[in-house]
C-alpha cells in the first residue's frame, strides 16, 4: 500500500493540536485511515474500508443489490437452487418473491408457484377426493378413481409442456419431481403426469420437435 509522503491523516482534527507539529504520526495515521475508511492511497480505485464494507453488510440479504456472487448463497437460504439458464435478472427476481412464498412452504398454492416460477408452465394439482367409477371417464383404477375410497395425504400434480423437444422434455420432468419431492409434506405421496400437445396436420405433425409418439420419458 503506498501513500503519498506529503498527505497526512484527516484524524489529527481530532487531536490537540500540539501533535499537529510532528508531520511522522499524520503520516503514521493515514495507515489507519486508509484501512478504515478506504482512502485513495495506491494504484487503481480506491478500496472500500472495513466502515464502508460493515455499512454495506445489509445489502448482501437484499437480492436485488447483492454482488452476483451472493446470489446463490441466498438461494441457500430458503433451501433451493437457482437454474444455471437464468439470466441474472431471473435470479434476482426469483429471490425477491422466494421469501413471502417460502411462508406457505407445504402448501398446494405454494407448490403451484414455485413450479410455474421454475417451468414457465400452468401446474395443476387435485388433491386427494373420491372419485365415482364411470366408464370411459373415471375408469382407471390408481389413476383417476380408486376403489374403497381415494388414498390418504395423496395429490396429482399435471404439467402440459407444450412442442417439447426430447432434451427440453426430460429437463422440464427433471425439474418438476425434484420441486415436488423437495416442497410436498412428508406425510404425503404423489404421482406425477405429464402431457404434451397431440398430433394435428399441420400445426403439431412433426415428431421430436413440436409432438410426441408413445409414452413421456
Amino acid at each position: 500500500m503506498a501513500i503519498d509522503s506529503t498527505q497526512s491523516s484527516s484524524y489529527l482534527q481530532s487531536l490537540p493540536a500540539i501533535f499537529t507539529e510532528d508531520p511522522l504520526l499524520g503520516r503514521f495515521l493515514l495507515v489507519f485511515e486508509q484501512v478504515l475508511t478506504g482512502l485513495e492511497g495506491g494504484e487503481g480505485e480506491p478500496r472500500r474500508g472495513l466502515e464502508q464494507i460493515i455499512a454495506a453488510i445489509p445489502t448482501l440479504f437484499d437480492p436485488l443489490a447483492t454482488p452476483p456472487e451472493f446470489l446463490q448463497w441466498l438461494a441457500g437460504w430458503v433451501a433451493l437452487g437457482l437454474r444455471a439458464d437464468w439470466r441474472e435478472d431471473q435470479q434476482r427476481q426469483f429471490l425477491a418473491n422466494i421469501v413471502p412464498l417460502y411462508r406457505r412452504r407445504g402448501t398446494k398454492q405454494n407448490l403451484i408457484e414455485l413450479l410455474k416460477i421454475y417451468t414457465g408452465l400452468e401446474p395443476k394439482i387435485a388433491e386427494g377426493g373420491n372419485t365415482v367409477f364411470q366408464i370411459y371417464d373415471h375408469s382407471t383404477v390408481g389413476v383417476d378413481t380408486q376403489i374403497n375410497g381415494s388414498a390418504p395425504h395423496y395429490f396429482r400434480v399435471t404439467v402440459n409442456i407444450p412442442n417439447p423437444d426430447p432434451a427440453t422434455l426430460l429437463r422440464q420432468n427433471q425439474i418438476i419431481r425434484a420441486l415436488i419431492d423437495l416442497e410436498k409434506p412428508a406425510h404425503t405421496a404423489y404421482d406425477y403426469y405429464p402431457t404434451h400437445t397431440t398430433m394435428q396436420i399441420g400445426v403439431h405433425s412433426q415428431v421430436g420437435v413440436d409432438t410426441l409418439l408413445g409414452d413421456l420419458p
